[in-house]
């Protein structure tokens, strides 16, 4: 039988909401799942190719103008026409955050790779990073003149992206919250901006109908490609960095850059395009207009991404230049952090102080959002995984093409390209964890954690048999009492001995405190040398930011280095603290006046005021070298530290 298959189809056309669809997004590593949001107010959740919505998400007041799906698909951030922006769990089916603060439009949103941060763009032509846990913005980057358009963190996470209607791009250094450099050509509105998976490498497209890359080692443009089509809507990278997508209206173009060629023109009638995503090589491309959303397929192995002849599709008069072979790079690559199959952590809502928000405002948000789970079946196959395994993205086949209207024989329709590899599940019963096997001749060895947790149901390292005497005879079940307590009493005069200790060294700290001198009372607890009575004191002076002063910086600092390297999490959680205060208060005092020139004449108080900066910043620059090695850090360290590494960016 006679059959082939088309290049480009139509999937599926929905009615995603009441009213007019604003925006909608695909996530990006199965390429599945589409959010849409509407002048309703909600945010729907949609599994490609099926007509049902899975989840419809509300708690925003105002029409949604940006969605965005972190990377595992596990939270959706969405921002309004108020500047609000809500964060929601889609396997917990709740809202996590709320977060306020832009003063008109959220235009764009990302998520960090791999850290708790999103970043937002706003009609107000603000930029501003938020810490997802701490419900807080980090930095507000200022630099563009009008509406931050699209933003993409780099993939190594230590840039920033930002396109805006200045016709202009920036790069920003998040650690400096500073601009690294302003990218200017474009001769209208710049839409999208994006980095090439691997090199140090940026597209940005633009309503000019231009699409430009440019190089981030030497800061300058590559290429620069013009078409007599219509402005760019979205670009996206091959995953293999070969090549460019660029969407436009009802067409799409294959990009390369050295040299600048046009590999391939595909027809396709989704209008404008809004988004793009990449699965089992095919490209998904969606659309809408008023509530409708349209998704439509193109099969990648049909289309040109080289300077091979192309399938009977447009492509440029000009020879075509062979690519740079796959795995060679003409540039820098990206340094990505190393990562774990491990379990993505949560933001838990611990007690009800964590749970509510800086103001009456995300209170009552947070109250109205719910989660209306609506096909209970497509959600728990997509968000509720059965086991404990680490998740991965489900193994999906690609999309059935239509037959074309023009036959060819079925030898020439199957290409060897297309073959993918067979599949067979294995039984629940045979899917079991392989245990390397115990000699029993091998007692096992209570290790003691590398971290101690602050809160904790045990002492570490400590079983209560340990302190009863050991039974000699396996019979002999029953200990006599006075055995017992005696067993218990030859450690009881060492701790007593410990607590009276610290007692006094307490009263001694305490009696200087008493006298009003804080300094002298920090003094008096480094003299101790016991970190213990540190943390004690610390923890009070945290409460009340006004006690800090410059000489008592200079005390507490190397206390800092201590602590940060401690294998108590609440010694670090107290250091974190005390070194957030000393930077948000004294580095741009510290940093002024080592800049400043040379007084005339004496000035002993200035003397000493530069002595004692010299001294602090002698001392944050090797706190600086741990903080930098604790921020690939998970969970709650890893976030403090990362924050901790910004804030320490004034420093280089």
């Amino acid at each position: 039988m006679a059959v082939t298959t088309k290049t480009a189809w139509k999937l599926q056309e929905i009615t995603a909401h009441s009213s007019n669809v604003s925006s909608l997004v695909l996530g990006k590593s199965s390429g599945r799942l589409l959010a849409t949001g509407g002048d309703d107010c909600r945010v729907n959740i949609w599994s490609v190719n099926k007509t049902n919505c899975i989840m419809s998400l509300t708690g925003h007041t105002t029409p949604i103008e940006s969605l965005q799906i972190n990377t595992n698909e596990e939270l959706i951030i969405a921002g309004s026409q108020s500047g609000s922006i809500g964060i929601w769990d889609l396997e917990a089916a709740k809202i996590l955050r709320t977060l306020v603060g832009h003063k008109a439009n959220i235009c764009s949103l990302d998520f960090h790779p791999f850290g708790d941060f999103v970043a937002s763009g706003s009609l107000d032509t603000n930029i501003k990073l938020w810490d997802v846990r701490r419900k807080g913005c980090v930095f507000r980057y200022k630099g563009h003149t009008e509406a931050v358009r699209c933003l993409r963190f780099s993939p190594d996470g230590k840039w920033l992206a930002s396109a805006a209607d200045d016709h202009t791009v920036k790069l920003w250094d998040l650690a400096s919250g500073k601009i690294m450099f302003e990218f200017t050509g474009h001769t209208g509105p710049v839409n999208v901006v994006e980095f090439h998976p691997n090199e140090y490498l940026l597209a940005s497209g633009s309503s000019d109908r231009t699409v430009r890359f440019w190089d981030l080692e030497k800061f300058q443009v590559v290429s620069c490609i013009e078409e007599e089509a219509t402005p760019v809507r979205c670009v996206l990278f091959n995953p293999d960095g070969s090549c460019l997508y660029s969407g436009f209206q009802d067409s799409l173009r294959v990009y390369g850059w050295e040299p600048e060629r046009c590999f391939d023109v595909v027809l396709v009638n989704w209008g404008e395009v809004a988004d793009l995503s990449i699965c089992n090589n095919q490209l998904i491309g969606v659309s809408f207009a008023q509530s409708t959303v349209s998704s439509f397929v193109v099969d990648l192995s049909r289309v040109t991404k080289s300077g091979s002849v192309p399938h009977g599709l447009i492509r440029d008069d000009e020879p075509l230049v062979p690519p740079t072979p796959t795995g060679s790079s003409l540039r820098r690559i990206y340094d990505r952090p190393s990562t774990s199959c491990s379990k993505p952590q949560r933001v838990k809502h611990n007690s009800e102080s964590e749970r509510r928000s800086p103001s009456s405002e995300d209170d009552r948000d947070e109250k109205e959002s719910k989660a209306e789970i609506q096909n209970a079946e497509d959600y728990n196959e997509i968000f509720q995984p059965k086991n404990a395994i680490c998740r991965t993205p489900p193994r999906n086949e690609p999309f059935p093409a239509p037959p074309e209207d023009e036959p060819v024989t079925a030898k020439e329709a199957v290409k060897p390209s297309q073959a993918t590899d067979v599949h067979i599940p294995l039984p629940k019963q045979e899917l079991v964890l392989q245990r390397p096997p115990l000699a029993s001749s091998t007692p096992l060895s209570r290790t003691e954690p590398s971290v101690i947790p602050a809160a904790r149901n045990e002492p570490i390292g400590l079983k209560a048999s340990d302190f009863l005497p050991a039974v000699k005879n396996q019979s002999q079940t029953e200990l006599v009492d006075e055995e017992a307590m005696s067993q218990i009493r030859k450690g009881h005069d060492t701790m007593c001995v410990v607590l009276t200790s610290r007692h006094k060294n307490l009263d001694t700290v305490r009696a200087a405190w008493s006298t009003g001198d804080v300094k002298n009372s920090v003094d008096s607890a480094v003299a101790i040398n016991d970190l213990s009575v540190v943390v004690d004191l610390l923890n009070i002076v945290n409460q009340k930011a006004s006690l800090w002063k410059l000489d008592l910086c200079t005390i507490v600092l190397p206390q800092i280095e201590k602590l940060l390297q401690s294998k108590y999490e609440s010694y670090v959680q107290t250091g974190c603290t005390s070194l957030k205060l000393i930077l948000q208060r004294f580095l741009p005092l510290i940093t002024d006046i080592l800049a400043a020139p040379p007084s005339v004449g004496v000035d002993i108080t200035r003397e000493e005021r530069l002595h004692k900066c010299k001294l602090c910043y002698k001392q944050l620059k090797n706190i600086s070298n741990i903080v930098k090695n604790k921020s690939g850090l998970s969970g709650r360290h890893g976030s403090a530290f990362r924050e901790l590494h910004l804030l320490m960016a004034g420093l280089e």
